[in-house]
């Protein structure tokens, strides 16, 4: 705080600042002059879950109640060209403060997003600082963006190991995307795996190509949805994916390659009286040859090696209904996710679930049942494990 100015000041001219995006500009808007402009927004991902036998005991349920996720929004432009980003994430609520204390380490509140944007038009656009690495679908999309609630239930990429290659999807590096037609692209170098097993610190290539046959996708940036809830009309595209780092897992001792290729398809159909189809679903293989020795090292920066798939179906119904007085539209659907490892079990689990529609993806409420054991990591759960969760999404 700067001397000689008193606290009072800081509030006064805080206060005016929230009056001025409450009321002047509205949706979180601060417009600076006519080229330049500030907005803020927030999102927040929280519900309740009933385990099966997943008490202390071993014999009851465990009930929780958890902030999945909670991020904090700020976009800014410069002139047309020179925009930013940055977004903050409470890493504790996405992952659990009960289960793996070790992540407070990381830091309860972390930098998620962290851009400097140069878009010089539709075709040719460079990032650079911290963003997603350019990936499947589901990565993408983020966990607002998503069909179904439990997205990530299939092996991840590096970039979503708890912070030792990238956090929540992202990583330091750079990004060039666009689209040429019907064609978009996004191709980037990040840091990856850094240390460890990388001990002559090459980089992780990350790229996706995607091809729209119906109507284009349109999304910020090479950002993705795996629902528009109709609102494109007729979707159907095919998603490329492949990352790549040279001694990118295991150990300094006994590193090993990673690789991955990730192919992904959207397919939305708008049906007579405005019911909406959908189809979402990816294929993934992975290269993580890690031996024995290194993978029995508790240092081992180990991933999943194998092959894995997913496919969800969704059915917006066309007329609207009122929940407790708030008009929502019922999408139920169902989905089915299959990890197959190069060595060890292999694991499923299928989920079916009815999303309450009630703005978009800026506000839904949504129940679940899930069965099975497949988990983050694609290996499989000591047995089979049943679930029934309520939760609710707020964006603005």
């Amino acid at each position: 705080m700067t001397k000689g100015i008193p606290r009072a000041h800081y509030f006064c001219v805080l206060a005016c600042l929230l009056l001025a995006v409450r009321c002047s500009y509205g949706a979180g808007v601060i417009e600076i002059d006519e080229d330049s402009w500030v907005s803020v927004g927030g999102g927040l991902r929280a519900g309740y879950s009933s385990v099966s036998s997943g008490a202390p005991n071993g014999s009851d349920n465990a009930n929780k109640f958890d902030a999945q996720s909670v991020r904090l929004y700020v976009n800014g432009q410069v002139n047309e060209t020179v925009k930013f980003t940055f977004n903050t994430a409470c890493v504790s609520c996405v992952f659990g403060t009960d289960a793996d204390d070790a992540l407070h380490t990381i830091g309860k509140i972390a930098v998620l997003d962290a851009i400097a944007q140069f878009e010089f038009n539709p075709q040719f656009n460079i990032w650079v600082g911290r963003m997603l690495t350019p990936a499947d679908r589901i990565e993408m999309n983020g966990p607002y963006y998503g069909l179904n609630w439990n997205q990530y239930t299939v092996p991840l990429l590096p970039s979503d190991q708890l912070g030792n290659a990238g956090l929540l999807g992202r990583d330091d590096g750079v990004t060039v995307w666009g689209g040429i037609g019907k064609l978009q692209y996004a191709a980037g170098l990040f840091d990856g795996m850094d240390g460890g097993p990388n001990q002559g610190d090459n980089s992780l290539f990350s790229g996706r190509v995607a091809y729209n046959f119906l109507n284009m996708e349109s999304n910020p940036g090479y950002y993705t949805s795996s629902t528009y809830f109709g609102g494109l009309g007729d979707i159907f595209t095919l998603g490329l994916s492949y990352q790549n780092q040279a001694d990118g897992v295991g150990t300094a001792t006994g590193p090993a390659d990673f690789s991955a290729v990730i192919l992904d398809v959207l397919f939305e159909k708008v049906l007579s009286g405005g019911a909406v189809f959908t189809v979402d679903g990816e294929y993934k293989s992975f290269s993580a040859p890690i031996d024995t020795t290194a993978a029995a090292d508790p240092n081992c920066f180990c991933l999943f090696d194998g092959e894995s798939n997913f496919i969800t179906a969704a059915y917006l119904f066309a007329n609207s209904g009122t929940m407790m007085g708030t008009e929502v539209r019922y999408q139920p659907y169902v989905r089915h996710t299959s990890n197959n490892p190069t060595k060890g079990a292999s694991s499923d689990l299928n989920e079916v679930g009815l999303n309450f529609v009630i703005n978009g993806h800026n506000a839904r409420l949504n129940v679940n049942y899930t069965n099975g054991n497949a988990n983050l990591t694609g290996a499989a759960a000591a047995s089979d494990t049943s679930t029934v969760s309520f939760n609710v999404q707020i964006q603005i």
